[in-house]
């Protein structure tokens, strides 16, 4: 939690920014100033952000962030700090600063870009949702605390803004109803099974009741027995009712007038809002018919590679077979129950250890755990991971979804080494425990980055010593080409009007063969438009750019010095990357 001070100099900063604006000059303190008020004004416009990144200042807030007054507010939040930024002569920064500023700059125009849009006639999806969000922090084993009588408190006000929230999403919806932009017909059934899980006769047996089934030993029994009758007060006469109220206006008012087409571009404005997201979440100015096209030829370079490693096996199918083969074969589902699951990845875990220091400088402070995915979510979830605090009160967490363990396959070392070590945990925690860097960027999330980096860090498999068998060597070419798929199903539901089916198919041909995870994945798609993409651009530039400096520095490269200037400076965007790097690499021809 921010102290007194920090807060005050907020405020001092925010009530005066357009004076001070005028006056600032290249000073680092002024300049920090502005980034901390930036930061701590983002903070106080999205409380679930805060909460995510372990500010409870704003725990007990649950604002719409999809309406019109939001936007305008936002507007007007990024149009100020783009007026201060204008005041700033850039050239006369340091190195350091200089990098801050260009990336505010980007975030900030990219952002006031993507106000113009209507995206928020569609306020949630399947996939993203603060409904299905709510339900992970209510549970108690999320980001939200349950530590104190106040924290106790904090989440029944929270939960008190649920149903002005859901009113507010009811009225876009029908908003994009009439204006004809509206969700595809198959993931407004899945938001309906979704709203429904959460609707239960019996309070102790919602996810919303875990904070009060582990209740602090610390607490005195009236405090207990106070929080447990609001708690069931608050389930039964809150909670059910507004998801009971959202799954009926859902199922009986807009799936009837949801769309059977599957992409942006069948809805008003779809076109623009894809060439935005595109430009948002990759980061680069790189168009859908270059990512198609990449895609082609990804799909063949990796199909190559398997099939390399199909002859080398001695394998006498072809490559299809071989592929089945290692998705069917008894052997290769060898659990009985979840806690073996768990305890295979924790042994992946324990097996790379020894290695990291020799592709590293540094590592985590941060605590990092694998668990399984909550029972409400585990049937739409994939794999993935929520970063820790850097004050280690809360730990970076892989969460593994297991419906029935004895169908979960042999563990995917591919999969550690992009969710958790050295992936995401590596380059998430190392930017959060970086008190160098000012506020706004230390926990900025740029999805081409860190995605590229997941990615990226499942080629850094060998080195660390996976990737020992043919089974683990082809799921890893699986999880490379499952990426490069992509390329060619997202801008073909979005740009070239697939239907969900053709792009089923085309991810069952070329993909993993399995039409239940290919169905998941599109859907997935259809949901966030362009966000799969990131993955595969974000790699291949980390990849362009070892191979070049690989080349360039000869003797002088080093890969762990390397890695350590990729990811000190935290997640920044593609363009601002690539300059970044340059004026390091040119230090190192000095």
């Amino acid at each position: 939690m921010r102290t007194l001070f920090t807060i005050a100099l907020f405020t001092l900063c925010f009530n005066n920014l357009p004076v001070k604006a005028q006056a600032i000059n290249e000073k680092s303190k002024h300049l920090d100033s502005l980034f901390n008020a930036y930061y701590e004004e983002g903070l106080r416009l999205s409380p679930l952000f805060a909460t995510l990144y372990g500010d409870n200042r704003y725990n007990d807030q649950l604002p719409a962030e999809f309406t019109d007054s939001y936007n305008s507010t936002n507007k007007n939040y990024y149009s100020r700090y783009l007026s201060a930024l204008s005041k700033i002569k850039r050239q006369n920064l340091s190195e350091t600063d200089r990098l801050s500023y260009d990336i505010l700059l980007w975030e900030i125009k990219i952002k006031l870009e993507g106000l113009s849009l209507k995206s928020n006639r569609m306020p949630f999806n399947q996939f993203e949702s603060v409904p299905l969000v709510l339900g992970q922090a209510g549970s108690g084993s999320f980001v939200q605390p349950f530590k104190t009588v106040t924290d106790y408190n904090n989440w029944i006000k929270r939960v008190t803004g649920f149903a002005a929230w859901t009113d507010s999403a009811i009225i876009y919806f029908r908003t994009g109803i009439a204006e004809g932009i509206v969700l595809p017909k198959v993931l407004v059934e899945k938001m309906i099974t979704q709203m429904n899980s959460f609707v239960v006769a019996d309070p102790t047996k919602s996810v919303f009741y875990g904070p009060i089934t582990n209740l602090p030993g610390t607490f005195s029994e009236i405090e207990k027995q106070q929080l447990t009758h609001a708690y069931i007060k608050m389930i039964n006469e809150q909670l059910v009712p507004t998801y009971k109220k959202l799954g009926n206006f859902l199922q009986t008012e807009y799936l009837p007038k949801s769309r059977a087409s599957s992409g942006l571009a069948a809805i008003p404005g779809g076109d623009d809002l894809y060439k935005y997201n595109l430009r948002l979440i990759t980061t680069t100015n790189i168009s859908a018919e270059e990512i198609y096209t990449t895609g082609l030829a990804e799909i063949a370079r990796i199909t190559g590679e398997m099939e390399k490693l199909r002859l080398a096996s001695g394998f006498e199918g072809d490559l299809k077979a071989f592929r089945k083969s290692l998705s069917t074969d008894p052997k290769y589902f060898p659990y009985k129950t979840p806690e073996e699951v768990l305890a295979a990845y924790k042994a992946i875990q324990h097996k790379i250890e020894p290695n990291l220091h020799t592709i590293f400088l540094k590592k985590p402070k941060t605590p990092f755990e694998v668990r399984q995915t909550e029972a409400f979510r585990a049937a739409t979830a994939s794999a993935q991971y929520i970063p820790g605090l850097a004050d280690g009160s809360r730990p970076g967490i892989f969460y593994i979804p297991i419906i029935d363990a004895t169908k979960s396959p042999l563990a995917a070392e591919t999969l550690f080494a992009h969710e958790a070590i050295p992936g995401h945990h590596y380059q998430t925690m190392l930017q959060y425990e970086n008190m160098d860097l000012p506020p706004f960027r230390r926990n900025k999330k740029v999805i081409a980055f860190s995605e590229g980096w997941g990615l990226y860090s499942e080629s850094l498999g060998k080195d660390i010593g996976l990737y020992k068998d043919v089974y683990q060597q082809m799921r890893n070419l699986s999880a490379e080409l499952h990426r490069a798929v992509r390329l060619v199903v997202d801008p073909g539901i979005h740009q070239k009007g697939w239907t969900r089916e053709q792009a089923i198919q085309y991810m069952v041909e070329h993909g993993n063969g399995n039409e239940r995870g290919a169905t998941a994945e599109v859907e997935r798609y259809m949901a966030i438009p362009g966000q799969a993409v990131a993955y595969k651009v974000g790699e291949m530039k980390l990849l362009e750019l070892r191979k070049k400096y690989e080349k360039q520095l000869g003797a002088n490269f080093n890969i762990a010095e390397f890695h350590d200037q990729i990811l000190k400076d935290g997640a920044i965007p593609l363009d601002i990357l690539d300059a970044k790097m340059e004026a390091w690499a040119k230090k190192k021809r000095k």
